[in-house]
């Protein structure tokens, strides 16, 4: 399959300048942006407690700021999940604790104040007066419950795993008693839930927590993993063709990862280990476009000996452009699907894939043997 019906005769080692500079004035404006706000880490980096819940009806943002509020909480960070009512509540850090000194045990307390903090009074005055909450406590919970209201240990156990399987296929909960009839639940059972508990509100999906040093250790992984990458590459591509080869891909590579953390920077999109997984997989994707630019550029050399090196660098370029764009092209198609129907959670593993393919691309055909030109003639006048 080729894109163009003709071999192409585009020059691009003419135009690198100029592409040097765009890329250049991305990179300062991404350089700028960070330093007047930084990247909006995620929890796996910063640390701190995630707390993921779901509500029956439909809550605003401001309904859930201004109950944590009430709780000293108003700073948490409150996304909502698009078309549902599923909310990731993120407090980064303690109260009145520097990030250093901040414990697991700490950021415990906080997903139950955040949790507790959800509760509307109608639900606290059924809570006080000896009332369970079916929707929002755990299966162990739901056990020990209903062993005290007079349950064998093995029915209580069972009842809690229906339930909680209920909850499950219920996007998360339950929304009248009647639901429960439907089940294999004991006639006895159903009646001390009728009679003893309520169906909340709001469920804890989910609550995740990472320690202070925790995410410091990551961030410090992260940094090195990329890092290795680069060096592993320079050292594969020098072996492969030559140093000036290695050079020039790594320098190829390293603007990609920048443009991609600008675009990242430009759109506050959070930092997480999801993102450093895509820029990763963006390195390895970008230097296999590029080391097929290269293989044709090395049997070009031995071909056209006559020529000079920019027509012979176009002229690899042009003769593996049809490649690179339908290699690309099905990348792009699949991360777009990703972003658009992917949901909250993979979006910004999506938007980095997408900024980094485009990246990717772009620099294979306009960088990669563009840095080698400006390599390989530097190199060639030291020589003389």
């Amino acid at each position: 399959m080729n894109i163009f019906k003709k071999e192409t005769n585009i020059k691009f080692i003419n135009k690198k300048y100029y592409l040097f500079a765009v890329s250049s004035l991305v990179i300062l404006a991404g350089i700028l942006v960070f330093a007047m706000r930084g990247f909006r880490m995620g929890i796996d980096f910063s640390g701190g407690t995630l707390v993921e819940a779901s509500f029956k009806s439909r809550v605003s943002i401001n309904e859930i700021r201004s109950m944590l509020d009430k709780v000293k909480m108003g700073d948490a960070s409150i996304t909502q999940i698009s078309g549902e009512n599923k909310f990731f509540i993120k407090v980064m850090t303690v109260s009145d604790k520097n990030a250093g000194d901040e414990t697991i045990d700490d950021h415990a307390v906080i997903a139950k104040r955040i949790k507790a903090a959800l509760i509307v009074p109608e639900e606290k005055s059924l809570l006080a007066a000896g009332k369970f909450d079916l929707n929002n406590n755990s299966e162990g919970e739901i056990a020990v419950f209903l062993r005290s209201k007079g349950m064998s240990e093995e029915d209580s156990n069972e009842s809690a795993r229906i339930i909680i399987n209920l909850r499950k296929n219920s996007t998360g909960m339950i929304d009248n008693f009647g639901l429960l009839e439907s089940t294999d639940l004991k006639h006895r059972v159903l009646s001390v839930l009728k009679e003893s508990t309520f169906l909340g509100r709001f469920t804890v999906l989910s609550v995740e927590i990472v320690g202070p040093q925790v995410g410091k250790d990551l961030r410090r992984k992260a940094a090195l993993a990329c890092i290795w990458a680069l060096i592993g590459m320079l050292v594969y591509i020098a072996f492969r063709f030559k140093f000036l080869y290695g050079l020039s891909g790594i320098l190829t590579l390293l603007h990609d990862v920048l443009i991609t953390l600008s675009f990242i920077l430009f759109f506050n999109v959070e930092i997480s280990l999801q993102v450093i997984a895509a820029i990763l997989t963006l390195v390895g994707y970008s230097i296999n476009d590029t080391i097929v630019i290269f293989d044709r550029l090395r049997d070009n050399l031995l071909i056209m000996r006559k020529d000079n090196l920019e027509t012979i660098l176009d002229k690899s370029v042009n003769q593996t452009l049809s490649r690179t764009i339908i290699t690309s092209l099905t990348v792009f198609l699949t991360v777009l699907a990703l972003f658009f129907f992917g949901g909250e959670v993979i979006h910004p593993f999506a938007f980095t894939m997408l900024v980094g393919v485009i990246t990717g691309t772009y620099s294979s055909i306009y960088q990669s043997c563009a840095w080698l030109h400006v390599w390989e003639k530097s190199f060639m006048k030291r020589k003389k």
